[in-house]
């Protein structure tokens, strides 16, 4: 029996444009749009939070469309086109009563909500995006980065130049210049720092608020692109995916190791920390969600969603530690045992033989 929308605690998107919610406690999974409605061209590429209280998600798929799901009506209750720029959605966030869409082109875009109306705002951030983030605690900021796009932030109040414009680290010991290939990039809450991942391996963490505009620690993390991040509580650490299924966490002081997290069979495609929690949850090619805990690195929950996975997003208002109740047990009188023993008939014990003589050698 499907669980109430409201009730799940992690939504994912998949290839095929299935949107599934998940309640971790029950291990039952809702298909909110299935049969017919699954569609490749309709797959979901990004996911956010409509609004603060939670009860929107706004879903945008490949076919550019943003549909808004009610998690207390259990239902899509609005949609839109987002036309403009090519590719599919990089990003996807929400500025007061706005939704902020970015396209793999580049194009970033605030939409009102008239569906009629163009655009409000369109900021060009360059080819080649993989990835567009909001700052959490100042919304009107962006950051993008993509390959051979470095890492920008864009105010989106004065969007005409960016805010911070890294600079491409120095080159390498053969004197050749490195690639750029951000895929993934986070605002550290309360700073101006700001964390990311690229397509070659590299963890760097900038600091916009020095004059440095090089990345102030620059580490590397297993031996395939880097895909998906996430920031646990505490502002020191970061969890990094990638994309043969490695996943870690790395000290943003020493740019080292701290654990692995174990059980990925594929690619990591989503990432996302619970805010109060040392809690992280992972999606990816291998269909399965996760949720690892922080401390020790054990596996806390698994569950199978038969699609590829492309994305997640945490309900955070729920309670997650609640325990599932056990399921009821049913009691074996001894007197049933007692007479299912009489039934059976009793196995006559064999006689015992003669021994055999053994011959010496």
């Amino acid at each position: 029996m499907a669980a109430p929308a409201g009730s799940n605690h992690v939504w994912v998107g998949a290839e095929t444009g299935a949107f599934k919610g998940v309640n971790l406690q029950k291990k039952v999974a809702t298909n909110v749009v299935g049969g017919s409605g699954l569609s490749r061209g309709r797959g979901v590429c990004a996911l956010c939070w409509g609004d603060p209280a939670q009860t929107e998600v706004l879903v945008g798929s490949l076919d550019r469309s943003v549909r808004v799901f009610s998690t207390e009506k259990g239902k899509f209750v609005g949609s839109r086109l987002c036309p403009g720029g090519d590719g599919a959605f990089c990003g996807l966030g929400v500025l007061g009563s706005s939704i902020v869409t970015c396209v793999e082109s580049g194009l970033i875009q605030v939409w009102g909500e008239d569906e009629a109306e163009k655009p409000q705002l369109e900021v060009p951030a360059g080819p080649g995006l993989c990835r567009m983030r909001q700052d959490p605690t100042r919304p009107h900021r962006v950051g993008t980065g993509g390959k051979e796009n470095g890492l920008k932030v864009w105010d989106l109040q004065r969007p005409g130049e960016p805010l911070f414009r890294a600079k491409n680290v120095r080159n390498d010991w053969l004197d050749l210049r490195v690639p750029i290939w951000e895929r993934d990039l986070q605002f550290l809450p309360g700073s101006d720092r700001i964390v990311t991942c690229t397509g070659h391996g590299q963890v760097r963490l900038y600091d916009p608020s020095t004059p440095r505009r090089r990345p102030v620690l620059d580490t590397t993390f297993g031996e395939g692109p880097l895909t998906a991040l996430a920031l646990p509580p505490g502002d020191t650490s970061v969890v990094v995916g990638s994309a043969r299924g490695d996943v870690a966490v790395i000290d943003l002081r020493k740019g080292r190791v701290l654990r692995a997290l174990k059980g990925f069979a594929g690619g990591v495609r989503g990432l996302q920390c619970h805010p109060h929690l040392p809690l992280v949850a992972s999606c990816g090619l291998d269909r399965f969600l996760r949720v690892h805990g922080l401390e020790d690195g054990g596996l806390r929950h698994k569950v199978y969603l038969k699609s590829r996975l492309t994305c997640l997003l945490l309900n955070t208002h729920l309670d997650w530690e609640a325990e599932e109740e056990p399921p009821p047990q049913t009691e074996v009188k001894d007197e049933e045992g007692d007479e299912l023993w009489d039934t059976l008939e009793p196995v006559p014990a064999p006689r015992g033989g003669k021994k055999r003589k053994s011959s010496g050698l």
